[in-house]
């Protein structure tokens, strides 16, 4: 089973040389500390950062530079700050190659919800729904279930929703499946995880053949 380190170290594999990547708030921001050192990436932000890099070290933090979830960045020789107009400018014009959201719930036809909780407090969808409707590819990052030990990985969503039939591929602490016609096609497991577990933990249609290779990080 992963930890969220784990999850971003094997979305990290997804990124290739030249991509334009837009990072959501959670797990997905740790995807910059995992991506190999021999391809170049533009990590965007929609409060209008191009050129992030990793987490700064304890003690090197500049509370001027942040994500779009307010936490300290550090960013790349070229970097450039913009305003919030040209930011989703970029975002709405499909310039982003690929889209790395966090989720509280996906459904098996590729709806994600990840923006509110009804009865509680929340500041906005933020750029979450120009993400989606923009994005051509859209990976999420996720725990497979939540606290109390059921599925978020649905039949149908249940809380509101962010975008519809948006999303490519899931990465979990269990397994990384892509959104297929037909439901969850199972791709690979996480190490120590078996395939019986996954499906246990999977509400909506789970597909696989045969042998499911376990991932390599």
């Amino acid at each position: 089973m992963l930890d969220k380190n784990g999850i971003a170290k094997r979305i990290a594999q997804e990124v290739k040389d030249g991509y334009y990547v837009n990072l959501g708030i959670g797990i997905p921001t740790l995807v910059a500390n995992f991506v190999r050192d021999d391809i170049e990436i533009e990590f965007q932000s929609e409060n209008g950062v191009l050129g992030m890099g990793p987490f700064p070290f304890e003690g090197e933090e500049d509370a001027d530079i942040i994500n779009a979830g307010k936490q300290t960045i550090t960013t790349l020789p070229g970097a450039s700050f913009f305003d919030s107009a040209t930011s989703f400018g970029m975002i709405r014009g499909q310039h982003v190659d690929l889209t790395i959201l966090g989720a509280m719930e996906v459904a098996q036809n590729g709806d994600i919800a990840n923006w509110k909780i009804p009865g509680k407090m929340v500041k906005g969808m933020g750029g979450a729904m120009d993400l989606v409707a923009s994005a051509e590819n859209i990976i999420v990052a996720m725990l497979h279930t939540n606290r109390a030990g059921d599925s978020k990985l649905l039949k149908e969503c249940t809380l509101p929703l962010t975008g519809v039939g948006c999303v490519k591929k899931i990465v979990t602490n269990l397994a990384v499946l892509e959104v297929t016609p037909r439901g969850f096609k199972l791709l690979e497991r996480a190490p120590g995880v078996s395939v019986a577990d996954i499906v246990n933990a999977t509400e909506g249609a789970l597909l696989f053949d045969g042998d499911v290779p376990e991932m390599k990080l």
